[in-house]
């Protein structure tokens, strides 16, 4: 089954009852509340957080109660790459696949009513494509919920 839905589908599913409840179409929406904006937060997720690595993209994470279940950033040195059309590429490329991976670690969260915000920043020094970029957000999307997992287990006892 796709994963994205259009009027016509969802016609069909509600006719074949295939769609159970509401829940089980995915949100892949990136709205400005889900994207860090403050500057003090992103000063603390620097300050007090904890990383995790796929190369070529390192996340350094903060549970927090935030409003939202899981906010994120993402940000290219400028150091690395000295044109801001290649800055804004490879942001725009880890976006999009953040937005299409970020449910299974929003489902994890939202399970255990915690709350996460994520600094995404891209490391390598050449100019990635998508599926390497879809790859590491993949790996990085699992430990962080491998780590949620373990943060829930841990609160129960």
């Amino acid at each position: 089954m796709r994963a994205f839905f259009c009027a016509r589908d969802f016609i069909k599913l509600k006719q074949h009852t295939y769609l159970h409840t509401v829940t089980d179409v995915v949100n892949y929406k990136l709205g400005k509340k889900s994207r860090i904006k403050s500057y003090k937060l992103i000063q603390q997720i620097f300050k007090e957080g904890k990383s995790v690595t796929a190369f070529p993209i390192r996340a350094v994470y903060l549970r927090e109660n935030n409003k939202h279940v899981l906010q994120a950033a993402f940000s290219v040195s400028k150091s690395r790459y000295k044109k801001a059309t290649d800055r804004n590429r490879i942001k725009r490329l880890m976006r999009e696949a953040w937005r299409l991976q970020k449910n299974d670690l929003e489902a994890a969260l939202s399970g255990s009513n915690k709350q996460l915000s994520v600094f995404l920043s891209f490391l390598d020094k050449k100019m990635p494509d998508y599926e390497t970029v879809v790859r590491a957000t993949e790996k990085l999307l699992y430990k962080l919920v491998q780590i949620s997992e373990q943060n829930k287990d841990s609160d129960k006892k």
